[in-house]
């Protein structure tokens, strides 16, 4: 009896798939389940193709005048729905692509054959610096000689350079050739060349992917080459009518199919503790974690138990949850819980019949006048300013979790610049000890002290049995040292209890920045990082990073991150930086930007998301009022609502509501002094970068 053979997309089916019109995309849609169902059924007439390099692609007929693309090899049962198109224009796709296995790597690959080496290119645009008054540009160092001349074959292939694309890969002599040649290369090897390009050794790229290149590789074996990391990262396995439908019915959907090679090793399997994620905006941290969870738990969460999914904000946890929902099956779902972690505490506060009222901001009723009743009782013979006070309390008190006038003594004070002596902390410290006086008084308690009082208890639980098999917490960064305690306390503390995603580049909430390991969390050999964007374009990334010169970015761990090995996979126009005098001519500048995308949109026959990002939410509502008085539908995006599935319409949101979303195009709106400040409060500049990266294709910052 034979086996029954497995069918596969390829990501660029799926692409093209959602390009279709509505009736043809319904008939490839019924053509692809009964293909499925039985890919060697006489009813499917497979052509040879004229002029095709590759003998193993075929053309099928699903109607007069559409053709698909499969893959059917002469021996084996995998068989692989490559593209779709109208008659001509499938068979021209088709004359120049291989679908051939890595010798190394094991991986299948479609290749593009055929296309010579790379056109020489100019170097991209340099991004404007982060002052906009400054004109200073650093000129691209020029390329002597190929950049991979010292790498051999095998070497160049096990980092997933096809075999056949081996010559031209040993031409190119500069980064801007190697973006280039990007479209034809596999990502894995696109990633792994620009790497070593940057620095990095071939042993090291394949370390950190943890790739093994010395077994045996059958390049005749498909049905095992679709087992591997690099292949799941462009081509999925469909077992069943049901899954072939859900698929083809969201194409646009793709991250729920695909993972880079990375992502994908992630995702799955056992750690033997916890792990952290770096990775700039766009590169599907987010998307990652969501995986991680949901294996884990359907394959490490047993009765009674669930993964608990974390994040900052509540608007996030809330765009998770739905994804989730996409992502999961009810079984599935039912094992997981969605929760930002500051409903988490209040919930765990509440069940514990601790009825404080948590303090989010210092000027709400009731904080305010604790605090104040506080600064009436410092010693004003320090000549100590108001302001150094609430300093203090940030990032040392609550930073630390300091609760006593001893441990005040001696704690830390890296970075606070007035240096105090002992009998000064002794003076000070009365000031700290009325506010939570105060506050208790009013049945209140500072965010990090319900953080630390909660961990606490938990601890203090003698066989403290965690109803959590994992948690996976995504915008790590924006949690301070308390939160990360917590978090360490509420996990189990075996293996795959701790996942965390983040990245220092977009800390805009943290008022403090926290050390995993100091806060009981060891990610040794756990650590990797996510170095390929798929949402901006390279332009827009590398604008958004140039906004950050000269502020230090941490790895959440007491390292510092860097963006240089960064990349995006697109490109389009670079962002534009202008200075403008005042909201008015903000409007004028927003309402030009927004008309070209949307007139581009309609050009191309598919409209544009479009998003405005201000820095306030009183700028925000001033640009939607400009815009609905010349005709504009506005949807402004709020803590209660940040859902952006509403086509035809402008959104407007502040920088931290825009925090997770994504728009085709965007117009931020600034004050100038946050392209420039590089104050401990307030993370100006990571504003802008999470704003301007919430673009795709376009980009516009206007500084007021």
């Amino acid at each position: 009896m034979s086996l029954q053979p497995k069918v596969a997309l390829s990501n660029e089916f799926l692409i093209q798939l959602s390009k279709l019109p509505a009736s043809v995309h319904t008939k490839v849609m019924k053509w692809a389940i009964k293909f499925q169902s039985d890919p060697r059924s006489p009813g499917i007439n497979y052509e040879n193709i004229n002029g095709a390099r590759d003998a193993n692609l075929k053309s099928v007929r699903i109607d007069q005048d559409w053709r698909g693309i499969v893959f059917k090899p002469q021996s084996g049962d995998v068989y692989v729905l490559l593209y779709v198109d109208h008659h001509d224009s499938a068979y021209r796709w088709a004359e120049n692509r291989k679908l051939a296995i890595n010798p190394v790597t094991g991986a299948m690959q479609l290749v593009m054959l055929e296309m010579g080496a790379p056109e020489l290119v100019s170097a991209p645009a340099q991004p404007v610096a982060a002052d906009p008054s400054s004109t200073a540009t650093v000129a691209a160092p020029a390329a002597s000689s190929p950049l991979f001349d010292t790498l051999s074959d095998q070497e160049l292939m096990s980092l997933g350079v096809p075999q056949e694309l081996l010559s031209s890969v040993k031409r190119l002599s500069s980064d801007a050739e190697l973006d280039a040649m990007q479209p034809m290369l596999p990502v894995e090897a696109y990633e792994g060349l620009f790497l070593v390009a940057a620095g990095d050794t071939v042993t090291q790229v394949l370390v950190s992917r943890e790739t093994r290149v010395d077994k045996v590789v059958d390049t005749t074996d498909y049905a095992a080459a679709l087992s591997t990391p690099e292949s799941q990262a462009r081509f999925v396995v469909v077992s069943d009518d049901e899954t072939m439908a859900a698929i083809l019915n969201a194409p646009l959907a793709q991250w729920r199919v695909f993972l880079h090679p990375t992502q994908q090793k992630l995702a799955v399997g056992d750690r033997s503790g916890p792990v952290r994620v770096l990775g700039g905006a766009g590169t599907g941290k987010t998307v990652l974690a969501m995986h991680r969870a949901k294996w884990l738990a359907e394959n490490r969460t047993g009765d009674g138990q669930k993964v608990l999914f974390t994040t900052f904000t509540r608007n996030l946890a809330s765009d998770i949850e739905q994804n989730l929902k996409t992502l999961c099956g009810a079984a599935t779902l039912e094992k997981l819980e969605v929760k930002n972690l500051d409903a988490w505490v209040s919930n765990f506060m509440r069940a514990n019949k601790l009825e404080h009222r948590i303090v989010y901001d210092r000027k709400q009723e009731g904080a305010l006048q604790a605090w104040q009743a506080a600064l009436a009782v410092r010693d004003t013979t320090l000549d100590l300013p108001d302001d150094f006070y609430e300093q203090e309390l940030e990032h040392v008190v609550l930073a630390q979790g300091i609760t006593t006038q001893d441990e005040y003594r001696t704690a830390r004070r890296t970075g606070r610049g007035v240096v105090l002596t002992r009998g000064k902390r002794d003076a000070v410290w009365p000031v700290f000890e009325e506010y939570r006086g105060q506050l208790a008084s009013r049945r209140l308690k500072e965010v990090d002290d319900a953080y630390r009082e909660v961990a606490s208890l938990i601890a203090s639980e003698a066989k403290h049995q965690s109803r959590y098999s994992a948690i996976v917490i995504d915008e790590t960064q924006d949690f301070g040292p308390q939160a990360l305690r917590l978090l360490r306390a509420m996990a189990s503390g075996a293996p795959n209890d701790l996942f965390f995603v983040g990245d220092g580049h977009q800390r805009i909430y943290s008022r403090h920045k926290a050390a995993m390991s100091k806060c009981g969390i060891d990610i040794r050999g756990r650590s990797k990082k996510l170095y390929i964007n798929y949402r901006t374009t390279d332009e827009i990334r590398r604008q958004a990073v140039a906004l950050l010169e000269g502020v230090e970015i941490d790895d959440l761990d007491d390292g510092a991150d860097e963006s240089k090995r960064y990349r995006s996979l697109s490109h389009g126009p670079v962002p534009e930086v202008k200075a403008v005098d005042g909201i008015e001519a903000a409007f004028s500048e927003v309402k030009t930007f927004l008309d070209g995308w949307q007139s581009l949109g309609a050009q191309g026959g598919s409209p544009v998301t479009c998003c405005v990002v201000a820095s306030s939410e009183k700028v925000r509502d001033a640009l939607a009022s400009q815009l609905q008085r010349v005709g504009s539908r506005t949807v402004s995006v709020t803590a209660q609502s940040s859902h952006t599935d509403e086509t035809g319409v402008v959104y407007l949101a502040t920088m931290h509501r825009a925090k997770g979303l994504e728009f085709d195009c965007v117009a931020v709106v600034a004050p100038r002094s946050y392209a420039v400040e590089v104050a401990e409060e307030g993370n100006k500049r990571q504003l802008l970068y999470v704003a301007l990266t919430r673009a795709k294709r376009g980009a516009v910052l206007l500084l007021t």
